[in-house]
């Protein structure tokens, strides 16, 4: 036998891996956390998500690419409708699934309603991930463990891993990367190195305002709040080694009653809601920036399908 023969590498690997669950289940965080950046933007309201983010982790042996889809729900409006279809649209075409399953809450009705859906999807390998472990003590970890092999069973699902991770503690999320990359294809890098998303600059902009301008509002504003970006452009006259970029962009809501609550007292919070964008913004596309906001009334957009495809859904 010849000793000298170089030993085998293991191929590399290269697929779209897609985070499912109801809102606020921790997809985004965790997203973020397998990127090791803020690619997807995190809020603790539900439905934040409303563009599929990818977000992409480089390995010497494979990238994985993560589809962030909106969380699935029974919708009540048109956008809810269109939301909903985006998610089981891209559930047919990624090569793995992870059912993100929060372990300080018990089974409910809406993970039912995923996991009955992500059944009749076939020949898709699923992965359910326990997320937020960091909330819970190691018994109600145990009992959660069981809770989703059974419903698994029942649904007649098999769960390809059922594994528990912390986002935040940072606690065995290289080892899901692990797990879900031997399910991946053998193919050659999918995005050049260095990429951490596809998505187009100016959408990751308009999420990032909307991010900011969620924190901290009361409850009924989270769904009808869009951001527009109408242009970013690089401020003439400017010396090489003193960029910036002019960015403006609008903020709509649905109603004139609600414009109050996103401007504050004294234009207050809006001010705020461009301070803390700005410096995000700055982060992801590494040169100053000059962010003008204006908020403006698109009355009942979510339920209009003109306004709809106006706002980019």
């Amino acid at each position: 036998m010849d000793s000298s023969a170089a030993p085998s590498q293991a191929p590399h690997r290269a697929g779209f891996a897609c985070f499912v669950g109801r809102p606020n289940a921790g997809k985004s965080t965790l997203t973020n956390a397998l990127v090791g950046t803020k690619v997807a933007i995190t809020s603790n309201r539900p439905q934040t998500t409303r563009h599929t983010v990818r977000g992409i982790v480089h390995r010497p042996d494979a990238q994985l690419v993560l589809v962030d889809t909106p969380g699935l729900h029974k919708p009540r409006t048109l956008l809810g409708e269109r939301l909903n279809d985006v998610v089981r649209t891209t559930w047919a075409e990624v090569d793995v699934i992870g059912f993100c399953l929060p372990a300080d809450q018990k089974l409910g009705p809406g993970d039912r309603f995923i996991a009955a859906e992500l059944a009749g999807i076939k020949k898709t390998p699923k992965v359910a991930i326990v997320t937020k472990t960091d909330l819970v003590d190691s018994k109600a970890l145990a009992e959660q463990l069981i809770a989703i092999q059974k419903l698994g069973e029942e649904l007649g699902i098999e769960w390809r891993e059922i594994i528990p991770v912390s986002a935040v503690g940072d606690k065995q999320v290289s080892l899901l990367a692990d797990l879900l990359v031997p399910m991946l294809p053998e193919s050659p890098p999918l995005y050049p190195e260095g990429d951490l998303t596809d998505e187009p600059e100016q959408v990751m902009v308009a999420e990032l305002i909307r991010e900011a301008a969620l924190e901290g509002v009361r409850d009924e504003l989270p769904h009808s709040i869009a951001v527009v970006v109408e242009e970013m452009l690089p401020r003439e006259d400017r010396p090489a080694d003193k960029p910036l970029l002019d960015i403006h962009a609008n903020v709509y809501i649905e109603r004139p009653s609600q414009k109050g609550i996103i401007i504050g007292p004294k234009g207050a919070r809006l001010k705020e809601v461009g301070m803390k964008s700005r410096k995000h913004i700055e982060a992801l596309l590494g040169t100053p920036v000059y962010l003008d906001l204006h908020v403006k009334v698109a009355k009942d957009w979510q339920r209009d399908p003109k306004q709809l495809r106006k706002l980019g859904f």
